[in-house]
């Protein structure tokens, strides 16, 4: 028997998710530490990486894994994301799409447009700022967009020396501020992407913190598809060439509509 026939052929469900939040919360980095941990990079990548975050790095002496997935010219020069980011990777119990969205205020349409295809949202949330206007602003973009589940990641735990206090600051105030939101499950992870502490496996570090780890609630959180009857457009673009026209532009979340069909909008947060 070929030992091709011994091999079991296992299907694997897929999670898209959003990496988002406001900017300088770390989400680029975020995403190339899962990549590196998860064995996702490519010894060629690995080794451009390290050259490249030696010469236009922002880590200081440490890789820059931010770098992984800002590719444009721009990106790299002003260290932001501007752009939106698809990187995909795979273990042995699922397969994922991440979307690395941008965190200016100037480029929320971007993140928008990856919401409206996502499952699930880890927002991160820099330990030393808490809860900004991007961050909220984002958490209520994911809830319209569909999103019941998200994991709140208090990232650069390693700058406040990894204190429960700050953790759970953060939580409260999050909880507070988006509590009017549909989110149906809400977790919490206290990470440092630069450093890797609980991204992959549970971190030394952070002892007082007894749940799973980053890539083991996105391996095991349960979703639950749902079919959204109305119709639901995320507006990222005002179209106004003139005077006489002005049209509202997105990409359609869910539902359908006809012409001369009447709508709402609704202001954002």
């Amino acid at each position: 028997m070929s030992a091709l026939n011994n091999i079991k052929t296992i299907k694997k469900d897929i999670l898209r998710f959003i990496a988002c939040g406001s900017v300088d919360d770390g989400k680029s980095t975020f995403i190339g530490r899962l990549l590196y941990d998860t064995g996702s990079v490519f010894d060629d990548q690995l080794a451009t990486l390290e050259k490249e975050s030696k010469s236009i790095g922002n880590a200081g002496k440490e890789i820059d894994f931010s770098l992984l997935v800002d590719g444009l010219s721009s990106e790299r020069e002003q260290g932001i994301t501007i752009d939106v980011a698809y990187r995909y990777f795979e273990t042995e119990s699922r397969k994922f799409i991440i979307a690395d969205t941008p965190g200016h205020e100037q480029y929320t349409r971007n993140m928008a447009t990856a919401a409206s295809n996502a499952d699930l949202a880890v927002i991160l949330i820099d330990a030393k700022n808490g809860v900004l206007p991007q961050s909220k602003r984002h958490s209520f973009i994911a809830s319209l967009c569909g999103i019941k589940y998200a994991i709140v990641a208090v990232n650069k735990m390693d700058v406040v020396e990894y204190k429960e206090e700050v953790f759970e600051n953060i939580k409260k105030e999050f909880l507070e501020a988006t509590k009017t939101l549909g989110f149906e499950k809400l977790f919490f992870v206290p990470i440092s992407a630069l450093k890797g502490e609980n991204i992959v496996t549970k971190s030394e570090k952070t002892p007082w913190y007894k749940k799973e780890s980053l890539l083991e609630l996105l391996e095991s959180v349960k979703i639950k598809k749902e079919e959204f009857v109305g119709f639901r457009l995320p507006v990222q673009l005002v179209n106004r060439p003139d005077r006489t026209f002005r049209g509202f532009c997105g990409t359609i979340a869910s539902g359908e509509i006809a012409v001369n069909e009447s709508i709402k909008l609704y202001q954002s947060k």
